[in-house]
């Protein structure tokens, strides 16, 4: 398999995983079931592929204004609207979905990715090898 395919798993492991965590931590954010956090994720996933990209360049001048600030609250309008798609994801205010935003903001700062450098091995006067990955 594809290294793509096992990072977008692990990254999808690792969503469902803190959404879990933020419903046991905070009143505000509930789950009918767990399986449902493996559909979130999933929608959220898309969502953050498809809309916060438009949704990053639309309110580029409130992102500089605030220093960067605004993108958790784009992060937690995403989650809203997360939580419109999925009924049985609920958040109750908009600030439990930017404690949320913000939990998942760590926890992919933290684990989830991984900023490999690559740098290009000499193999001898003229050649060099491929990109490798530097850990």
């Amino acid at each position: 398999m594809s290294v793509n395919f096992w990072k977008l798993s692990f990254q999808f492991m690792l969503l469902s995983v803190t959404l879990l965590v933020g419903d046991a931590w905070m009143d505000g954010i509930q789950f009918e079931s767990k399986f449902y956090a493996l559909i979130t994720a999933l929608v959220l996933m898309l969502l953050n592929r498809f809309v916060k990209p438009l949704l990053l360049v639309l309110t580029i001048p409130a992102t500089i204004f605030t220093f960067g600030f605004f993108i958790l609250i784009i992060n937690a309008l995403i989650l809203m609207l997360a939580s419109e798609i999925v009924p049985e994801f609920g958040i109750k205010s908009f600030w439990s979905a930017f404690w949320l935003s913000i939990l998942i903001s760590i926890v992919q700062v933290l684990f989830g990715q991984s900023n490999a450098v690559q740098v290009k091995v000499k193999k001898n006067e003229d050649e060099f090898d491929e990109w490798t990955d530097v850990s």
